[in-house]
């Protein structure tokens, strides 16, 4: 019976961790259609809502590859998880999932490093 109870835990984190929180508040930006049209190699980003602005200090270039810092601990960027247009936003942005073997990277996009 634990083991049934501790399986619907871990399945119903795992639904909660990978919906969408578009709640309604970017309804209005004028980037929206364009956040939610953005995807890298590992596929849709979602929108805005799902993805958090990075401060300059929490990402950088390391042997040609991006890192971001997540919850204190840096982790590399896939390259396939980079978006290659043109940053309309401006500010670095980074879609993390949360997972059972920890933090990997749906999407990254790099701001201007100003």
């Amino acid at each position: 019976m634990r083991v049934i109870l501790i399986g619907a835990l871990l399945t119903a984190l795992a639904v909660s961790t990978a919906a969408a929180r578009d709640d309604g508040r970017y309804a209005q930006s004028p980037l929206k259609q364009w956040f939610d049209g953005l995807k890298s190699g590992k596929g849709p980003c979602c929108s805005d809502a799902d993805g958090t602005a990075l401060s300059d200090v929490d990402w950088e270039t390391k042997d040609g590859r991006y890192r971001v810092r997540i919850d204190g601990d840096w982790i590399d960027v896939p390259a396939d998880a980079v978006i290659t247009e043109p940053n309309r936003a401006g500010r670095t942005m980074v879609w993390p999932m949360h997972g059972f073997s920890g933090v990997s990277i749906r999407c990254f996009m790099p701001g201007s490093m100003t």
